[in-house]
C-alpha cells in the first residue's frame, strides 16, 4: 500500500510540475488551438509548434484542429489549451459573454498576445450557378461555415447588412473543404469563408472550376455598425481566374490565450511569433501582415503580462 500511495503522490506531481527550459518555465503541455485543417490558422499553428518545440523543448507542444473562433475561445477559458487563434469580433463578444454569439457568459480568462492578420469574408460561387451578386445568393444553396463559428458569425453580420436572411437561401453549415467538394460536384452553389487571402480550400476549387468573387460592397460593411468589421480589397489574381480587385469586410485575427499561462511562457510564445516571421510567412501567405508595428491594435481583452513584458522590450508599449 505503502508504494501504491507513494507511486501515486509521484505521477500526480510529475503531472502537475512546471519544467524548466533554458531558463524559461513551461507547462508540460502547451496546445495550440486552431481551426479546420483547410484553413489559415491550422498551418499557422503547426508552424508555431515547431517554433514553439525548439524554444520549449522539454514541453509537450500539441495542434488541435476546432470548429475555429468560437470554440477556441470557449476552450481558452476552460484551460484546455494556451494559444488560439480567433476573429476579433468574436473575441468582443466572449469578453462580454455575448449569447447569441456562442458565449453562455463573459470569459474573463481571456487575455491577448497579438493581433496578427486580417481575415477576409470571402464570398465564391461557381460561374455556371449564375451568381454575381449578394442578391443573387436568394434561393441558392449556400455554406456559412459550423453553426455558431467566426464564419458563420460573419455570414449573418454580412447578409443582415444586405437585407438578406437565412430564410432567402438553402443555408448549409459545413466547413471549407467539405463545402468545395460539394461545390465541385454542384451540389452546392456558393460558400461564405472567413479566412486569410490565399486559403488553400478556395484555391483548389478555383484550380478546377471557374469561379466569381462576390464583393461585399462598402455600403454594406457600414450597416454592419461594427468596429472590427473594416472595408478592405481581395486583390486582383488572389485565385485563379479572379482577374479584378473585389471589394469585401476584413476582420482582424488575433493569438489568444489565458491569464493562467505563466508570464515567461508567453512571453517566449510572443517573441518567436514576432521574430521568426519568415517561418509563419513560409506556412501561409497570410502571414505577411503580421508586423509588430500593428500587434497591440484593436485587442478587445486584456493583453497578457508576457505579451506587454515583449512589447515593452520592443518598444511598441511606453
Amino acid at each position: 500500500m505503502k508504494k501504491i500511495i507513494t507511486s501515486v503522490a509521484l505521477t500526480l506531481g510529475m503531472t502537475g510540475a512546471l519544467i524548466q527550459s533554458e531558463g524559461v518555465e513551461a507547462r508540460e503541455y502547451i496546445n495550440i488551438l486552431t481551426g479546420g485543417t483547410s484553413g489559415v490558422y491550422y498551418p499557422m499553428g503547426n508552424a508555431l509548434s515547431s517554433l514553439y518545440g525548439q524554444s520549449l523543448p522539454d514541453a509537450k507542444i500539441t495542434v488541435q484542429s476546432t470548429k475555429a473562433s468560437v470554440e477556441n475561445l470557449n476552450l481558452l477559458q476552460q484551460g484546455r489549451g494556451e494559444l488560439a487563434l480567433a476573429l476579433g469580433d468574436s473575441v468582443s463578444n466572449a469578453w462580454q459573454g455575448v449569447e447569441e454569439a456562442g458565449f453562455k457568459a463573459p470569459l474573463d480568462k481571456l487575455r491577448g498576445v497579438a493581433a496578427a492578420y486580417p481575415n477576409f469574408v470571402q464570398i465564391v460561387a461557381t460561374k455556371d450557378s449564375g451568381i454575381a451578386t449578394l442578391a443573387d445568393l436568394k434561393g441558392k444553396r449556400v455554406s456559412v461555415g459550423a453553426p455558431k463559428s467566426g464564419t458563420e458569425l460573419n455570414a449573418r453580420a454580412v447578409f443582415a447588412a444586405a437585407g438578406l436572411s437565412y430564410d432567402d437561401m438553402d443555408v448549409q453549415y459545413l466547413p471549407f473543404g467539405e463545402s468545395v467538394e460539394l461545390m465541385k460536384n454542384r451540389q452546392l452553389d456558393a460558400t461564405l469563408q472567413s479566412a486569410g487571402l490565399g486559403v488553400a480550400s478556395i484555391r483548389d476549387l478555383a484550380s478546377t472550376h471557374e469561379i466569381v468573387v462576390v464583393a461585399v460592397p462598402a455600403e454594406v460593411i457600414e450597416k454592419i455598425g461594427d468596429a472590427a468589421y473594416n472595408v478592405g480589397t481581395i486583390p486582383a489574381n488572389t485565385y485563379n481566374g479572379q482577374t479584378e480587385d473585389v471589394t469585401s469586410a476584413s476582420i482582424y485575427n488575433f493569438f489568444v490565450t489565458h491569464a493562467d499561462v505563466p508570464e515567461e511562457v508567453v512571453y517566449t510564445m510572443t517573441r518567436d511569433i514576432f521574430e521568426n516571421l519568415d517561418t509563419l510567412q513560409a506556412a501561409h501567405s497570410a502571414a505577411k501582415a503580421i508586423s509588430l508595428e500593428s500587434a497591440t491594435q484593436g485587442m478587445a481583452v486584456p493583453l497578457h503580462p508576457g505579451a506587454e513584458r515583449y512589447f515593452k522590450e520592443k518598444g511598441v508599449l511606453q
